[in-house]
């Protein structure tokens, strides 16, 4: 069996994860832990012997500044990055910005825990009148994205993560793997989850 050389890792904390709020699509730079802590990453891939040829993120600047600093601390930091929005996290739509403790007393825990965990059920989508939409929609980077705004989501499910992920997966990640190239992702709990879910299959 072939053997091809990827990690995957999550972001480093963001200002919302200590709040406990959906962040989704909402563009978070790391809080101070979370740049700690992708130091800490950079330490200990170098430790390791790490040496990557190519670097995936998402558009989020949160998935970028991580995939930086770690590059920084391994003095990679010549080594390419690309950056898709099929690699963003979930769209968590009308929960976008919402405490989760919050939703479960709004919403019941069981009702969160299925937004949250389940593979195919979608949150309910985000409209115009949501106070962060015009900030998500608006942004240039996603005017010069792969599909035209009107297609982009307005929520998904894990399910729908998986489905917008693998043609990037696919078309772009696997030719370089195959090719032979150590590749770092940085990218997002979600997109994690399903990037996994389809590599173990």
């Amino acid at each position: 069996m072939a053997k091809y050389r990827l990690v995957l890792l999550r972001h480093g904390e963001g200002a919302w994860n200590k709040e406990n709020r959906f962040c989704s699509w909402v563009d978070q730079k790391l809080s101070s832990d979370g740049i700690k802590e992708a130091q800490n990453c950079g330490k200990h891939l170098k430790a390791l012997g790490f040496e990557f040829d190519l670097v995936f993120t998402s558009v989020l600047r949160r998935s970028i500044q991580t995939a930086w600093l770690i590059l920084e601390e391994m003095g990679q930091e010549w080594v390419p990055i690309q950056s898709s929005w099929r690699l963003n996290e979930r769209h968590y739509g009308a929960l976008i910005g919402l405490n989760r403790a919050e939703m479960a007393l709004n919403h019941g825990e069981e009702q969160v825990r299925i937004w949250r965990r389940s593979y195919d059920v979608t949150p309910p989508p985000i409209t115009e009148s949501h106070p962060y939409y015009e900030e998500i929609y608006n942004d240039r980077r996603y005017k010069c994205s792969d599909v035209s705004q009107d297609n982009l989501p307005k929520a998904e499910s894990l399910k729908d993560v998986l489905d917008r992920l693998l043609p990037y997966w696919n078309e772009k990640i696997v030719p370089e793997l195959k090719s032979g190239k150590m590749i770092l992702i940085s990218a997002h709990g979600n997109s994690s989850r399903a990037l996994l879910k389809h590599i173990e299959g």
